[in-house]
């Protein structure tokens, strides 16, 4: 039934989509080469969704919309807003980039990452199997043009026809565990779908094991789009072949997605089977953790140095979602969950001021993508350094920096669930942490002791650089005040369980 309601939960990602087809057809008759209307309008847009998802945000309500498909509530509504701002500094940090690239030949880098975005809002609004893998078919597949955008460079399309393929196989894998679920328990929807596998045998009718199935096959799909391992290998390679600007597109915005749709599917429908999927993301995160940190020490091209950090960044966040159901007991949901929402919301926000550095240093002709190109960066630009090294801080937990914060949260909510397996859990992350702060402080030591290797002026524009101050400046203020943006992701997570 569509009623007012409806559309009230649907109005941004409306304004979305008619704002992406306007910029499209505007973007036509316009002549600069760095398309200065469509970049003003495309982030007027951005800005004036991230506003509108605040304020739904903030009032605090949860309303469902189009029979229960849509579902507009606080988690949601705050990671669209987060996910809107993200791709607003993305664009900001990577027009030069892409201008200098012959990226800005059409206007398409600015309709694709809105259709991109509004992919995002479908995902994370989605209460139904099917719309959530529209939302994240329509990202996908911009993510794969935004890819291949250098047509003449021949590592970039090469990481588009890995994206690709790869990108099939996991929406395959997705579908293929939605459809098993669908099976066995007769419903799309997640609340439906809930109540039945909470009704046990007599409600599943002998489907459980179809069921089992189906879940092991969502969970493979939902690694591969998190990137975790052993569905990790297109992460190095579609990083370090992208554009940078891209790979900022691609490594930002999406894991705010990513992981609304993990909540989606596994807490608000599957979470009668916590005991199976808790197991599975368990190995999943041991792995990530060991494979993206010892991965991450060899590696001297500073993009795939950093894939490999975001491998072992979201294996992290999954302890998060490990904490929340404990031998049955539910108490944990909120804050395991919540502390899991702030730390992908802080890891996104390191990322942008990290690749905002790296978009800066690039220029035309040359690309800094090697950890020797940071070399002596102190004695070229301190502030840039300053950002740089507040951002690789944060990344490796130094407090009193927003990355310990987060860190710390998730470590609590292991602990909090006085489980010897979950405490062991814990220990281990913590050691984990202390090899993956050998490659972030290593670059720390290459841009402040290192000779510099290069001598060219760095330039940036007024709005790059006041956005990446700005970035560097919350980074370092929320690692000293972080209360706010905790309670913030704990009261939106807890708003589910009401």
């Amino acid at each position: 039934m569509i009623d007012n309601l409806s559309w009230v939960t649907a109005y941004p990602e409306i304004l979305l989509l008619v704002m992406a087809c306007v910029i499209a057809l505007l973007d036509l008759g316009v002549k600069s080469p760095l398309r200065g209307a469509t970049y003003v309008l495309t982030l007027l847009t951005l800005a004036v969704v991230a506003l509108l998802q605040g304020y739904y945000a903030s009032s605090g309500e949860t309303i469902m919309g189009w029979g229960g498909m849509v579902v507009s509530d606080p988690m949601g509504n705050w990671l669209k807003c987060f996910a809107a701002l993200a791709m607003m500094v993305t664009l900001v940090y990577g027009r030069a980039y892409a201008g200098a690239r012959d990226m800005l030949r059409g206007g398409e880098l600015f309709t694709l990452s809105l259709f991109a975005l509004l992919g995002m809002f479908v995902m994370i609004s989605g209460h139904n199997f099917l719309l959530i893998y529209l939302g994240l078919e329509l990202l996908t597949l911009s993510s794969y043009a935004l890819v291949a955008l250098r047509r003449d460079d021949v590592q970039a399309t090469e990481a588009a026809m890995k994206y690709f393929v790869l990108g099939a196989l996991a929406s395959g894998f997705l579908l293929y565990g939605m459809s098993m679920v669908y099976g066995a328990t007769g419903s799309l929807d997640l609340a439906e779908v809930m109540k039945v596998i909470a009704g046990g045998e007599a409600m599943l009718k002998g489907s459980a094991q179809v069921l089992t199935l189906g879940l092991v096959f969502l969970v493979a799909g939902l690694a591969f789009k998190l990137g975790v391992v052993p569905f990790h290998m297109w992460v190095p390679d579609v990083y370090h072949g992208a554009p940078t600007a891209v790979t900022l597109m691609i490594g930002g915005a999406p894991k705010l997605a990513a992981f609304a749709i993990v909540v989606r599917l596994l807490v608000e429908g599957l979470q009668p089977l916590a005991f199976d999927w808790q197991q599975m993301l368990a190995v999943l995160s041991v792995m990530s953790l060991l494979v993206g940190n010892f991965a991450a020490i060899a590696q001297t091209n500073l993009k795939r140095m950093l894939a490999f950090s975001t491998i072992a960044q979201m294996g992290f966040m999954l302890l998060g979602l490990l904490a929340g159901v404990v031998q049955g007991d539910a108490s944990n949901m909120a804050n395991a969950y919540g502390s899991s929402m702030f730390y992908v919301v802080t890891y996104v926000l390191t990322t942008l001021g990290t690749f905002g550095v790296i978009l800066l240093l690039s220029r035309s002709g040359f690309e800094s993508e090697n950890i020797s190109d940071l070399a002596g960066l102190n004695q070229r630009s301190p502030l840039y350094a300053g950002v740089m090294a507040v951002c690789m801080f944060s990344l490796a937990g130094v407090p009193p920096l927003v990355g310990f914060y987060a860190k710390l949260s998730v470590l609590q909510a292991l602990l909090a669930s006085s489980d010897g397996f979950y405490i062991g859990l814990a220990v281990f992350a913590v050691l984990m942490s202390l090899v993956g702060a050998f490659y972030y402080l290593r670059l720390v030591k290459v841009m402040y002791f290192d000779a510099p290797t290069q001598t060219a002026e760095i330039v940036a524009a007024a709005d790059v650089r006041s956005v990446l101050m700005l970035n560097g400046a919350l980074v370092l203020v929320l690692g000293i005040v972080p209360g706010g943006l905790m309670a913030l992701c704990a009261q939106a997570v807890a708003s589910l369980f009401i």
